[in-house]
């Protein structure tokens, strides 16, 4: 099969490799589509804990083959996407979040683990969730992102009275604002480019640019999606007393922060990372998240290196790779 891995000489090539063998709670899974998100942009550009292999975690994809002797109601031929912690099986892990925290976890293309950026993966059956048929390709691509943007809606209570600034208008940002406004809350998506915006104008999602934020401009949660340490200081700058700030992005180094702020405001800080596919499956299945549009790119396996220049470039927001032939219309 081909695959497209991270050397130890940092460079990604699409390399012949053979099938993986799925291990003992595992299926073989045929890739369909993959997405590129600014995780894999990074990996690719500074590494990530001396992670070398195929890369990618974002996917759709069939199930090929069962491993034997496992107990599942999955089928062969069944379509999928998968949650990228991997853990020891039997572990005792009882649901997705205790998965994304155990402490001997893999994340799928991320770190000690081989990802989907291949025409086949293997993954443990207890990370698979089924595709509704109702759903294409394209938006069961975005599970995985959208259940990232869901887990917000697991750790904080968001009422429909309060005010909601998301920081950072580029694909999570866009799915983050669309579960929050379910709750009914005011949200704004701030971003420094006007350009980014119209996504979240066809969504009725109020934007603003950073740089005309009022000094006196609060909120009751802010959620900072930007993965910079400017954004960060913005989005503390514009909490509440006594509010909350979802930090969804990771920073390169050490963050310098205004902990005394923090304190005496009294702000909580809500980390937050992986969530649930189930809830993100039900949006998609229910329109009450819409994708279309998102996909400004598209290539395949076989481009994988310029997918993810692209990916990083201004003018693209989702990139996806087909990765299987697209199936002829009937």
């Amino acid at each position: 099969m081909r695959a497209a891995r991270l050397g130890q000489d940092g460079a990604i090539k699409v390399e012949e490799m053979e099938i993986p063998t799925p291990g003992p709670g595992e299926a073989l899974v045929r890739i369909v589509q993959a997405g590129i998100c600014n995780t894999d942009i990074e990996i690719a550009s500074r590494g990530y804990k001396g992670f070398a292999g195929t890369i990618g975690h974002e996917f759709v994809g069939v199930i090929d083959t069962i491993a034997a002797n496992s107990h599942t109601d999955f089928c062969v031929g069944q379509r999928v996407v998968a949650e990228i912690n991997c853990v020891p099986e039997g572990c005792g892990c009882r649901d997705y979040h205790e998965r994304a925290q155990h402490p001997d976890r893999a994340a799928l293309g991320i770190f000690k683990r081989d990802g989907i950026f291949a025409e086949f993966a293997t993954v443990p059956l207890v990370n698979l969730h089924p595709v509704p048929d109702s759903l294409s390709d394209d938006e069961a691509m975005f599970a995985e992102p959208l259940a990232a943007a869901c887990q917000i809606l697991q750790q904080v209570h968001v009422k429909g009275t309060e005010s909601v600034a998301v920081l950072g208008t580029g694909k999570l940002g866009i799915l983050i604002c669309q579960a929050l406004a379910i709750t009914g809350c005011h949200v704004v998506a701030m971003g420094r480019r006007e350009d980014t915006f119209e996504p979240f104008k066809k969504r009725g999602i109020a934007t603003k640019l950073t740089s005309d934020i009022a000094d006196s401009e609060k909120y009751d949660i802010v959620v900072d999606c930007t993965g910079s340490e400017a954004g960060f200081n913005t989005a503390l700058s514009i909490t509440k007393p006594c509010g909350t700030l979802v930090l969804k992005s990771t920073f390169a180094g050490m963050t310098p922060a205004d902990l005394t702020k923090v304190v005496v405001d009294e702000i909580k800080i809500q980390g937050s990372r992986c969530g649930p596919f189930a809830v993100a499956l039900a949006f998609l299945e229910k329109k009450q998240v819409t994708v279309d549009g998102l996909i400004t790119h598209r290539f395949t396996l076989d481009q994988t290196v310029e997918a993810i220049q692209k990916a990083g470039q201004k003018d693209s927001l989702k990139v996806a790779i087909r990765v299987a032939p697209v199936a002829p219309e009937q």
